[in-house]
């Protein structure tokens, strides 16, 4: 017959809870960053129109078509055009903690990270979000780069392509047809390795607001 005291048992109960819930919490973090010993960060994130690259700012007016000037004949004429729009980050890559299992004291070679893809998708705030019809549809992309532990890179990349301005919602707001603004945010998520082959990813954010904006005379 056990002797064992109602407080010696749920005193057992209670230990074996909180061991759980330290499993769980490690399990969600393990889920979250992967099983390398680094992990990827977003230090800045930047946007350019594509009729002016060399100027990044932090969000992005995308003009889904563009007038230019165009000599014809001798005569100068205005010319709709439709440009691809840049995004720039600048990755970094970190070790863990070294209380984490597996993480080296000090970074080696092993420890950098190859980017391999990209993809950006688009969502509204009001949450009507079918691509297509109230959104672009989302895209996919390569970059090769690779980033030694405790060092950083830059990765330029399509933020939105020509296809999308060619094609609805964005196709609807030339001329001011349909709505006049469309404002997005865009999940812009980057994919990438260690040279152990871990997988790693990271994920940053930025606002889009698309239109037929006037160009200068």
């Amino acid at each position: 017959m056990s002797t064992r005291s109602p407080l010696h048992t749920a005193v057992r109960i209670a230990v074996a809870f909180a061991c759980l819930a330290g499993t769980a919490g490690c399990g969600g973090e393990l889920l979250r960053t992967g099983r390398s010993p680094v992990f990827l960060t977003i230090d800045t994130m930047s946007a350019a129109r594509g009729s002016a690259p060399a100027s990044f700012t932090s969000t992005l007016l995308s003009d889904v078509q563009t007038l230019v000037d165009t000599t014809i004949n001798g005569t100068t004429v205005r010319v709709p055009t439709v440009y691809n729009d840049l995004g720039r980050a600048t990755i970094s890559v970190a070790l863990k903690s070294s209380g984490v299992p597996g993480s080296p004291a000090a970074p080696t070679a092993l420890n950098a990270v190859t980017l391999t893809r990209y993809r950006v998708s688009y969502r509204r705030s009001d949450g009507r979000n079918q691509p297509g019809i109230d959104v672009p549809f989302a895209i996919d992309g390569g970059v090769t780069l690779t980033i030694p532990a405790g060092g950083s890179g830059v990765v330029v990349f399509d933020l939105v392509r020509h296809a999308a301005k060619s094609e609805p919602p964005l196709r609807n707001l030339v001329d001011g047809g349909g709505l006049r603004f469309i404002s997005t945010v865009a999940d812009i998520t980057f994919y990438g390795r260690d040279q152990n082959g871990n997988e790693l990813m990271v994920t940053g954010l930025m606002d889009i607001t698309f239109a037929d904006f006037g160009d200068d005379d």
